[in-house]
């Protein structure tokens, strides 16, 4: 059984979290590929999103919608580099 102290180094909570106790946490030792994979996804998400946005007429929206659309981008690249410095440091040879 692995002590606790080679867990805590395993999982790595995400920067982005509104408690003191982490619930998402990136597993250092997956594949890279699978990291990258997972950036990826969240990154690639955030770029659809602004796409649609920029593509969308602001005269329909509620102003009350900018900061949920704020909060989702900011999540989902936050999440994206935080996979991201994970990848760079199990894949040193890696450019990214």
């Amino acid at each position: 059984m692995k002590n606790p102290d080679s867990l805590k180094d395993r999982y790595l909570p995400l920067k982005n979290r509104y408690s003191e106790a982490p619930v998402l946490v990136i597993d250092t030792e997956a594949d890279p590929h699978e990291i990258l994979d997972a950036a990826r996804q969240r990154i690639r998400a955030a770029s659809d999103l602004l796409e649609t946005l920029y593509c969308t007429c602001f005269k329909q929206a509620e102003a009350s919608d900018i900061p949920k659309i704020i909060s989702a981008l900011y999540l989902l690249t936050q999440d994206g580099n935080d996979l991201l410095d994970i990848a760079r440091q199990r894949l040193p040879n890696l450019t990214l």
